[in-house]
C-alpha cells in the first residue's frame, strides 16, 4: 500500500507541476490551397509565404502581427542623412539549414538576384530603387539607393525579399533552404507540407517540434475537419457561416481580424472591350458590394472602392464613386453600343469568396444583360491561364493579400493590364517623399484615381475569419502579411 500511495501522490504532482505531462508540441493546420511550390521569392501565389514566411525562410527585416517593421537576420541598421544608403549589421552565428554558413554575400546574392533583369520574382518593383547592393565584410550590408523609397525597410521584410543560399538556391521550390527555425521535412502534393524544428537556430527555439499544413479547399471539408480534430486550426475558414457554431462550443475559439486582401472583380483591360471606361463603369455600378459580402461572406468583409485597405491611417471611403445602380448600367453599356448586352467568361479560383461571390455578381450582371458564364479552376490554372501566359479570361474574382500593394497598376505587364500615366506619376512622387502627411496625401490621390478610372471593380476587403482550439496561443489575428507565423505558436 505504500509504495502505491506514493504513486498516486508522485502521479498527482506531476499533473499539478506539469512535470512529466510536458506540453503538446505538435500542431496541425489547416489551409485552402496547396502552394505551387515553396520559393517566394518565385511565385505570386499568397499560399507560398502562408507556409514558408518566417518559419522556413527569413530576410533583413520581418513584418510582425502588428504590421510593425522587425530587424530579422540583419540585427540592426543605419540610414544615411540624405536616405540613400542603409547600412545593416547581421547576426552571429546563423546557419541554413544544410549546416551552410550565413554571411553578408548571401544577402548581395539574393537581393541582386532578385533585381535582376531576368528576375523571375514577382514582386520586383520592391528592389525597383536599389543602385547597388555591397558586402565590405562578412557581417555588414550597404544597400544604396536611387532615390529615397519611405517604406524600404518595410519592402525588406516581404517574402518575396528573403535571403537565400547561392548553392540552394535554384531547388528551393521543392527543397527548401533557409535560415528559419523549422525545415520542411516532408510534402506530400495533394495533402500536406510538414515541418520539423530544427537544432542550431539563431534565435528563441519554437516551442512547437512539428507542424503540419494540410490542404483542405472545400469549406465543408475545412468544418468537418476541425470538428473531427483532424486539425487544431483554420486560420482563415472558408465557410464563414459557420462562425456562429464554434463560438458556442467550448472547445473553439473564434478569432476575427483583419487582412490586407482587397477582393476584386478583375477586368482583363487587354480586351478591346474593357478598354471602354463606360463598360468598365457599367459593370461597376451592376455590382451590390454589401449583397456580395452578406451572401457570399455572411456579413464578414468591408466594402471597398479602390485598392487600399481600410485599417490603412491613408485609406479613403471611395464605395461612393461608383454605387449600386443599375438603370446607370445599362444606361451606360447602351452608350458604349452594346444596348443588347453581353457575354463573358468569369474564370473562378478555389477560395469560396471567389466561387460564391461569383455566383452572386453573375445574377447581378444578368440584371442588367450580362450574361456571365462561370468557369471553376483550380488553383494551378488560374495562375497559368489568368495570372500569366496569355491572360485567358474576361472577368475574374481574387484577394490581393500582398502588403500595400497598390504599385501594382504601375505594371504595364501585369495580368490585368491596367495603365495610366497619372497614377504612375502619383506613384513616382510617393517613392520620392518622406514626409508621411504627404505620403499619405499622395497616397488618397492614388486611390482616387483607381476608383474615378473604374481600374477594377473594388468589392471588398477580406476579414481573417479564424478557429482554433481553446488551448492553442499565439497565432496571429490580422494578417498584415501573408503568412501563418508559427514561431510564437504554443498549448496551454
Amino acid at each position: 500500500m505504500r509504495s502505491n500511495r506514493y504513486g498516486l501522490v508522485l502521479a498527482a504532482a506531476l499533473i499539478l507541476t506539469g512535470g512529466a505531462a510536458a506540453a503538446k508540441d505538435t500542431l496541425t493546420l489547416g489551409v485552402g490551397l496547396e502552394p505551387p511550390h515553396l520559393d517566394p521569392t518565385a511565385g505570386a501565389a499568397a499560399a507560398i509565404d502562408e507556409i514558408v514566411y518566417a518559419n522556413v525562410f527569413e530576410g533583413l527585416t520581418r513584418i510582425d502581427q502588428n504590421g510593425a517593421v522587425r530587424p530579422g537576420l540583419a540585427k540592426d541598421w543605419t540610414i544615411s542623412d540624405d536616405r540613400l544608403t542603409y547600412t545593416f549589421t547581421l547576426r552571429d552565428g546563423v546557419t541554413f539549414h544544410d549546416g551552410a554558413a550565413f554571411d553578408s554575400s548571401d544577402v548581395k546574392f539574393s537581393l541582386d538576384r532578385a533585381r535582376a533583369e531576368d528576375s523571375t520574382n514577382a514582386q520586383k518593383g520592391l528592389f525597383a530603387a536599389i543602385a547597388s547592393v555591397e558586402a565590405p565584410d562578412p557581417k555588414t550590408v550597404v544597400v544604396t539607393l536611387t532615390q529615397p523609397e519611405g517604406n524600404f525597410l518595410w519592402n525588406m521584410g516581404w517574402g518575396d525579399a528573403i535571403i537565400v543560399d547561392p548553392a540552394s538556391a535554384e531547388d528551393n521550390k521543392t527543397k527548401p533552404v533557409g535560415t528559419g527555425p523549422f525545415a520542411v521535412t516532408r510534402w506530400t502534393k495533394g495533402d500536406s507540407v510538414v515541418l520539423t524544428r530544427r537544432d542550431g537556430y539563431w534565435g528563441t527555439a519554437p516551442a512547437l517540434k512539428t507542424v503540419t499544413f494540410k490542404f483542405i479547399p472545400d469549406a465543408s471539408a475545412q468544418v468537418a475537419a476541425l470538428l473531427a480534430g483532424d486539425v487544431d486550426a483554420m486560420p482563415n475558414i472558408g465557410a464563414p457561416e459557420t462562425l456562429g457554431q464554434f463560438e458556442a462550443d467550448p472547445r473553439y475559439k473564434v478569432v476575427v481580424g483583419t487582412t490586407e486582401g482587397e477582393t476584386l472583380l478583375v477586368l482583363n483591360q487587354r480586351r478591346d472591350l474593357f478598354k471602354d471606361p463606360k463598360v468598365r463603369r457599367a459593370i461597376a455600378h451592376a455590382v451590390d458590394k454589401q449583397a456580395i459580402v452578406d451572401g457570399a461572406m455572411f456579413g464578414f468583409g468591408t466594402p471597398i472602392g479602390s485598392h487600399f485597405a481600410p485599417h490603412n491611417p491613408a485609406y479613403i471611403d471611395l464605395t461612393g464613386t461608383a454605387p449600386h445602380d443599375p438603370e446607370k448600367a445599362k444606361a451606360l453599356l447602351a452608350e458604349a453600343g452594346h444596348a443588347e448586352g453581353l457575354k463573358l467568361v468569369m474564370k473562378l479560383p478555389p477560395p469560396s469568396y471567389a466561387r460564391r461571390g461569383g455566383e452572386i455578381i453573375a445574377a447581378q450582371l444578368r440584371a442588367v444583360g450580362i450574361e456571365t458564364e462561370l468557369v471553376n479552376v483550380e488553383w494551378g490554372q488560374w495562375l497559368s491561364d489568368v495570372f500569366k501566359g496569355d491572360h485567358d479570361f474576361d472577368l475574374t474574382i481574387v484577394s490581393h493579400t500582398e502588403p500595400l500593394d497598390i504599385g501594382i497598376y504601375t505594371r504595364a505587364d501585369y495580368y490585368f493590364g491596367y495603365q495610366s500615366d497619372a497614377f504612375n506619376a502619383v506613384m513616382d512622387e510617393i517613392r520620392d517623399t518622406a514626409d508621411e502627411e504627404k505620403r499619405t496625401e499622395l497616397y488618397r490621390k492614388a486611390q482616387r484615381i483607381l476608383a474615378e478610372d473604374t481600374a477594377n471593380v473594388f468589392l471588398f476587403q477580406l476579414a481573417k475569419t479564424g478557429v482554433r482550439s481553446e488551448k492553442l496561443e499565439g497565432l496571429w489575428e490580422n494578417a498584415p502579411i501573408q503568412a501563418n507565423d508559427v514561431t510564437g505558436v504554443h498549448w496551454r
